[in-house]
């Protein structure tokens, strides 16, 4: 007889009460029979642009926050019942931007007797404003590091991807890419909280949330921050505490992605349309990192 594994993932799909009645109630009562059991419960959101509601989509994290700190809280409650010491992780192993409202009207199903081969679907094209949310979306993910270990992009090539292809042509960057391959490269050792001080902006979707989002990571001498400003047409100025005593640092590396247009694209014949730019300005003094953040914007610094 072979012996089961004792580790089992529980699903859980949706992002927000709305989205599923069930939720939290759904996974109490699960995680109330299967609690010794399972390890990781699986989180799925993905996010869209909604009409012309561009600060309710800039403020997507917001649902992330509250979506792990809620799944987070109700396995957290099963344990403190069982009086259990065990503490049950977050596998986000789904999550990315997916414009069904603008890129998909032309998706449809096809009858079994006219099926097509290998047909090109769900390629979305991704504007500054989504590079912008998947930085904010990996903030998200960092300030939770200490439940969520284990987190998966969804998709890496044409489906909703950050790299897009030609059939026999040629390869480029989707605006998603460069947050995502740079917070890849940097966050390492261990995520530090970030004290925002900063306003506020008022959404349809979320209320009123934070005007800026940012995280740290610490590796040894290696510091990087990572900042969201999440205001349409307001630049933010920034002062980061790099902790008093520390030693004194220097900027290594300052960048970022904003545009004049935040709707702006990369395609085959402009590749390069929408890269990373040099954060100019960014300074440390007074033992503070300083920054000004564009409008629309995700920034990353690092230092040493």
């Amino acid at each position: 007889m072979r012996q089961l594994d004792p580790s089992i993932e529980l699903v859980v799909c949706g992002s927000s009460s709305a989205a599923m009645p069930t939720f939290g109630e759904w996974e109490r009562v699960v995680l109330s029979h299967t609690y010794d059991l399972v390890d990781y419960i699986s989180c799925h959101a993905y996010y869209n642009l909604v009409g012309d509601d561009l600060p309710s989509f800039l403020a997507s994290a917001v649902d992330m926050d509250r979506f792990i700190e809620t799944v987070v809280a109700t396995a957290d409650h099963v344990g403190a019942v069982k009086g259990s010491s065990k503490r049950i992780q977050i596998s986000f192993d789904e999550w990315n931007i997916w414009n069904i409202d603008r890129y998909h009207a032309e998706d449809k199903h096809t009858a079994i007797d006219d099926w097509p081969v290998a047909p090109r679907i769900l390629e979305d094209v991704y504007t500054v404003a989504d590079a912008v949310v998947v930085g904010d979306l990996l903030i998200s993910l960092l300030k939770h590091a200490d439940r969520v270990t284990s987190a998966s992009l969804a998709q890496l090539v044409n489906v909703i991807a950050p790299i897009m292809t030609e059939p026999g042509g040629g390869v480029w960057k989707q605006t998603t890419f460069h947050p995502f391959a740079v917070t890849s490269r940097l966050a390492r050792g261990q995520a530090v909280a970030v004290d925002v001080r900063a306003g506020s902006i008022d959404t349809e979707r979320h209320g009123t949330v934070p005007q800026v989002d940012a995280v740290a990571t610490a590796d040894g001498d290696a510091l990087a921050v990572f900042l969201v400003n999440r205001s349409t047409d307001a630049p933010v100025e920034i002062a980061v505490d790099l902790g008093t005593g520390a030693p004194a640092r220097e900027i290594v590396e300052a960048v970022g992605l904003w545009d004049e247009d935040p709707f702006a694209t990369n395609s085959l014949e402009q590749p390069e349309r929408v890269t990373l730019r040099t954060l100019e300005g960014a300074v440390v003094e007074d033992g503070a990192l300083r920054v000004t953040l564009p409008p629309v914007s995700w920034a990353a610094v690092s230092l040493r």
